[in-house]
């Protein structure tokens, strides 16, 4: 007989399952019983404008350490139709997981006014709110991040244009790089739709309107300014869907890292291959390291580019930001920045 096939050998199997199973149980039991972390909860605090004076509403959260102990920050900026108030709970749960102080600005609420939009006013205050919490806190100056989806994924990517050297990375999602255009995609039959209105509450009407007014629209869109950002860290990041399901196509992106590859001299994502993953969602001819699945981002993605410091990716999703994946790429970035 086979000593596994033994009567006593049998038992003391049994036994042993027996023995794990209630281990395991009390194991489940116990960790049932242990109360989960409650989430993070942010601080509100008033930041004076250095340019106007007037007082600006932020939301920080930090651990208890940054107040001696150097800390990275993550400035998450709100989306198009948002300010302060919205919840991104998400962003300030990986903050708060990986120890870094989280900012969320209000950098003037919704774009819808002339003061908001990536006014000079509204760059100044997220400046503002950065320097207030370097101030109250031991903030790693390798290590300032910036991030935003959408509305904040447009100013993320304009604050990388006019204030490269303030920020040691960042990851902007699904943003809109030229409003001109944008409004373009949101006026149907030539009737502005409400994204457009917005745009031309921000920006003093449509354009073409006046000299003034074609400034405006210039100064406020990232496509203009993203050749300053020199080895600034950049993520440009969009879901293929978005355009079809969502608000952003996926062009802004695109064009934007186009304008930091052709600043670099790096080479640039071919119009046929825009057009092909704007139209049939996927590249004809794509290269080995363009498809793959992102652990981070829990997707695949269908064209992935470096150029220099900078990288773009188009998954598969829509019009969203994947706050594990930015965190993820943040974390593995440092460059000293200046006050």
């Amino acid at each position: 007989m086979h000593p596994s096939n033994r009567p006593g050998r049998k038992l003391l199997t049994a036994a042993s399952v027996a023995v794990t199973s209630g281990l395991m149980l009390l194991a489940g039991q116990a960790a049932a019983e242990e109360p989960a972390a409650a989430p993070a909860k942010t601080t509100l605090l008033q930041v004076t404008s250095s340019l106007d004076g007037k007082p600006q509403p932020v939301l920080y959260w930090a651990p208890e350490s940054a107040a001696t102990q150097a800390a990275p920050l993550l400035v998450y900026l709100h989306s198009w139709s948002g300010d302060y108030r919205q919840s991104n709970q998400a962003w300030l749960n990986q903050a708060a997981q990986r120890g870094w102080i989280y900012l969320h600005p209000n950098f003037r609420g919704r774009n819808d006014d002339p003061e908001a939009c990536g006014s000079a006013l509204a760059r100044q205050d997220i400046l503002d709110a950065i320097d207030v919490i370097c101030e109250k806190y031991q903030v790693d100056r390798e290590r300032i991040y910036l991030a935003g989806s959408s509305g904040g994924g447009h100013m993320s990517m304009l604050m990388a244009g006019y204030h490269p050297d303030r920020f040691s990375a960042v990851s902007a999602w699904v943003g809109i790089s030229d409003l001109a255009a944008w409004r373009r995609h949101h006026t149907k039959n030539g009737e502005p739709q409400n994204y457009a209105r917005m745009v031309d509450a921000s920006c003093g009407g449509a354009p073409g309107a006046s000299p003034e007014v074609d400034a405006q629209y210039r100064a406020r869109s990232p496509l203009f300014h993203l050749q300053e950002t020199g080895d600034l860290l950049l993520d440009l990041n969009a879901g293929v869907n978005d355009g079809h399901t969502g608000s952003v196509p996926i062009r802004h992106t695109l064009d934007a890292f186009n304008v930091v590859a052709k600043a670099g001299k790096q080479e640039t994502i071919s119009e046929d291959e825009i057009q092909q993953l704007t139209q049939d969602r996927k590249l004809k001819e794509p290269r080995a390291t363009d498809q793959g699945f992102d652990e981070a981002y829990n997707r695949d993605f269908l064209l992935r580019r470096q150029a220099g410091p900078a990288r773009v990716t188009i998954f598969d999703g829509g019009h969203e930001g994947l706050p594990n994946a930015g965190c993820s790429w943040l974390s593995r970035q440092q460059r000293p920045t200046k006050k």
